[in-house]
């Protein structure tokens, strides 16, 4: 291997271990697949452009321009042609519109992130970036040192992104990275002074001394910088002082982090996982069915639901009374709950409503007193916590949110607020399903009976969202999970006046024995919450096989201490409800909650995950290799054939250095290189003249200058010599000899003509002259193999045609 195709793969190299210092920012590390490859081209396509005769500034443009087309085919692929090979019209503009979608995902988003698509581009892209800039500072322009800058660069973003995710592990497989870039690049600037003097053995020098003292100080360094931190003192205050509630977000008030938690959820449920993430005990006979909320979103702008600015104040332990619960007599139910460093961001899960919540640090959270959420004003606050809350046990009964009253005028308008582009078959579909209806709450519960029948299909593999278009798609479609089934019927509800918001949190936990919970993370969930006046906030189930209805939306009203096997609302309608697995192995509360049966959900949502493994992409990768082996198959077979002939690669070979003078072969494998290597800058071979008059050709046809045209008529002589000569005497090796009637004739041949010989020799056409004579005679060998196992055939059926002919004769 050349030293400028090892600092092409150790630059490569460099890069991709610097680069999984960014595999913590998302759920998944599937797209560091697509990284990788991206970096495989781009290198290979540098390498490719360095073979030319393009100026070196060239070069990175020729890769920035591979790295858009990977990324227009990769993440633009729906406007592709010929199914996804190649970027269509609007590739572009699909590309910006997921870069756009990225950017905002970086808003809204906590580390680690789901991989949405733009998050995935932008990560990719970075990374193809930050490939192209190593390759050309160490290896276009020979500055291995300085390309430690762009992968310092990287590593930096990514491991101070990632938080307590970042490991020393990035930084030893970077440093070690950069460090076998150092030595490629060392390694080749001594070999070109020649070969080292180190003394002899008296002198107690060893051989190996001054090749390996850079490598040692090199591996001495990367050791004392991964040991060195573990024995000093750890500095918290950073260069820049936060403050007590540093980590704010952007659209935070006072220093709370607004995340919003239904894209925490989407990400969730793409990629399911039975990780624990919390713990608890609880003080009711409700403790399995008690949903854990986290917070609601009370605004709905069309493209998706959101919590609008929250009026958060310093947490003092106790809340105000929850929004329209009138009687705050009502018994209480206390938790103790206790989250494991598996869950690392997000608001505060509690049982609705809340009265109180107990922190270690009250100073690290803030309340929302209308919605009674509790916000972190702190990343990574509610990693492994412990606390204690306390929510109040509504139990209405039907007849009792039959009788209530309309909900205040100024809290109707706000909760049934509408986007003024909601497409129309929300409400027709609303007025529809609750035509029969007499009362809101009867209304509520025809919309969770609709969709809880088998007109709906629970399905994670959709695309998420809550935007108009989403509830749009998802009443046309009828397949979705939560997400899509609270958003809608909260989005119906408010077409039909009632008060409503999506909240989001987790399903009843899983029981461990005595009263204690564990919740983990297949039980992310979303529902819709509907206002009645005397009782507040009420949560109502829509999603089928999912969760655990509430009491209140059972035929016979009565509180019960355990939950119900299928969705009581299934008794007002005749629509069968889906039926849990009755597999033996699984837990009871996982077969209420529609969990059994659906093992491959996990690796269902991790296989989206992998960009490598789409169709589209290997489709195109196989073409792409097909059409660049076709480009590159003339070069390479060029190149291969004149490192034989003319001896290079360190072997004795025609035309190559040895003891004592060339052989026949070798002065011949000669002259056939000047020769083709004329052919390939212009000068088509005569086979009518003699070695000496066709060399006088060359040079007259090149304007050879005197060096090259000697050389070249020293090719010839010798040639003539072994051709006609009783005794060649051919002394010297002709290699240098048509190396340098070669530079003459590509000094002369202009940038053009270098580019077509170096691309598409036109000696080239040799190989498929062999080729076509390799192929005619298998053809001539395989008919006549034919022939002669067909040869036995025939004659037999001659004497078969002979024998009943003589038959018929003598008839």
């Amino acid at each position: 291997m050349t030293t400028r195709a090892k600092l092409t793969a150790y630059s490569a190299l460099a890069t991709a271990l610097a680069s999984l210092c960014l595999t913590p920012l998302l759920t998944t590390k599937g797209w560091i697949t697509h990284a990788y490859l991206v970096i495989a081209v781009v290198a290979a396509a540098g390498a490719g452009l360095r073979r030319t005769p393009f100026y070196r500034w060239t070069v990175p443009l020729g890769q920035l321009l591979v790295l858009f087309v990977l990324l227009l085919i990769g993440f633009a692929g729906s406007t592709a042609l010929w199914g996804g090979l190649l970027p269509g019209p609007q590739s572009v503009h699909t590309l910006a519109q997921v870069l756009g979608r990225g950017l905002d995902d970086i808003r809204e988003y906590a580390i680690p992130a789901p991989p949405d698509p733009g998050l995935r581009l932008i990560l990719v892209g970075s990374v193809g970036l930050i490939a192209i800039t190593v390759d050309t500072v160490a290896v276009t322009y020979r500055r291995s040192a300085l390309a430690g800058l762009p992968l310092l660069a990287l590593y930096s973003v990514g491991n101070g992104l990632a938080g307590d995710g970042g490991s020393w592990v990035w930084f030893g497989l970077a440093a070690a990275g950069y460090l076998v870039l150092l030595f490629a690049e060392g390694q080749d600037r001594v070999s070109r002074w020649g070969r080292v003097f180190r003394g002899t053995s008296r002198q107690g020098v060893s051989s190996g001394t001054l090749s390996q003292g850079g490598q040692r100080i090199g591996v001495l360094a990367l050791a004392l910088a991964l040991l060195v931190p573990a024995f000093l003192p750890r500095w918290e205050g950073g260069l820049l002082h936060t403050g007590r509630t540093g980590g704010a977000a952007a659209g935070g008030a006072g220093g709370v982090t607004t995340l919003d938690p239904l894209v925490t959820l989407e990400a969730a449920l793409a990629t399911p996982s039975n990780v624990e993430l919390l713990t608890y005990r609880m003080d009711s006979s409700l403790a399995d069915t008690a949903y854990l909320r986290t917070g609601s979103l009370d605004q709905f702008d069309g493209t998706a639901w959101k919590l609008s600015n929250p009026a958060v104040s310093e947490l003092k332990g106790t809340f105000a009374p929850p929004e329209g619960l009138a009687n705050v007599d009502v018994p209480t139910q206390t938790g103790d709950f206790q989250v494991t460093d598996k869950l690392e961001s997000g608001w505060l899960p509690m049982p609705y409503p809340a009265s109180g919540v107990s922190v270690p640090d009250p100073g690290a959270w803030r309340v929302d007193a209308l919605t009674g959420t509790v916000l972190p004003a702190r990343d990574k606050a509610i990693k492994n916590l412990r606390y204690k809350a306390t929510a109040y046990d509504v139990r209405p009964t039907a007849a009792e949110l039959r009788r209530a009253a309309a909900a205040p005028t100024k809290l109707a308008d706000h909760y049934t607020e509408l986007p003024k582009d909601l497409p129309p078959v929300v409400r027709e579909k609303a007025q529809e399903v609750t035509r029969n209806a007499a009362t809101p709450y009867d209304r509520a519960l025809a919309l969770q009976d609709w969709f809880t029948s088998s007109e709906f299909s629970y399905n994670t593999k959709i695309k998420a969202g809550t935007g108009s278009t989403a509830i749009a798609d998802f009443l046309r479609d009828r397949k979705g999970f939560c997400v899509h089934f609270a958003s809608t019927m909260a989005a119906m509800s408010r077409t039909l006046g009632i008060p409503s918001r999506v909240a989001v949190g987790f399903t009843p936990g899983d029981a461990k024995g005595g009263d204690r919970y564990s919740v983990n993370g297949l039980m992310y969930h979303a529902w819709p919450e509907l206002y009645f006046q005397g009782f507040g906030w009420l949560r109502f189930e829509p999603t089928p096989s999912r969760g655990v209805q509430p009491s209140y939306t059972e035929p016979v009203a009565a509180p019960t201490a355990a939950p119900t096997q299928q969705p009581t609302a299934a008794a007002q309608s005749t629509a069968p409800v889906a039926a849990p697995s009755s597999s033996s192995d699984c837990d009871p509360k996982l077969r209420r909650m529609g969990e059994c049966g659906d093992k491959d959900k996990a690796s269902a949502g991790a296989r989206q995950d992998s960009w490598l493994l789409s169709w589209q992409v290997l489709t195109t990768l196989a073409a792409v290799l097909v059409v660049l082996a076709l480009l590159l198959t003339p070069m390479l077979w060029r190149g291969l054939l004149r490192r034989r002939r003319l001896g290079t690669g360190g072997r004795r070979r025609p035309g190559g250095e040895g003891p004592g003078g060339p052989t026949d072969t070798q002065v011949l494998a000669a002259w056939e290189e000047l020769v083709d290597s004329a052919w390939d800058l212009g000068i088509p071979p005569d086979e009518s003249r003699t070695p000496r008059a066709a060399a006088r050709r060359i040079s007259e046809a090149a304007e050879l200058d005197e060096a090259s045209a000697a050389a070249a008529g020293r090719v010839a002589l010798a040639t003539e010599r072994v051709l006609y000569a009783r005794s060649a005497e051919v002394s010297a090796p002709l290699a240098a000899d048509v190396r340098t009637a070669r530079n003459g004739l590509r000094a002369g041949a202009g940038r053009l003509g270098r580019t077509k010989a170096v691309l598409l020799p036109p000696s080239s056409a040799k190989l498929w002259w062999r080729l076509s004579e390799t192929v005619l005679a298998a053809r001539v060998t395989t008919r006549g193999r034919i022939s002669r196992a067909a040869g036995p055939l025939r004659r037999g059926r001659d004497r078969l045609l002979r024998r009943g002919s003589g038959d018929g004769e003598a008839s």
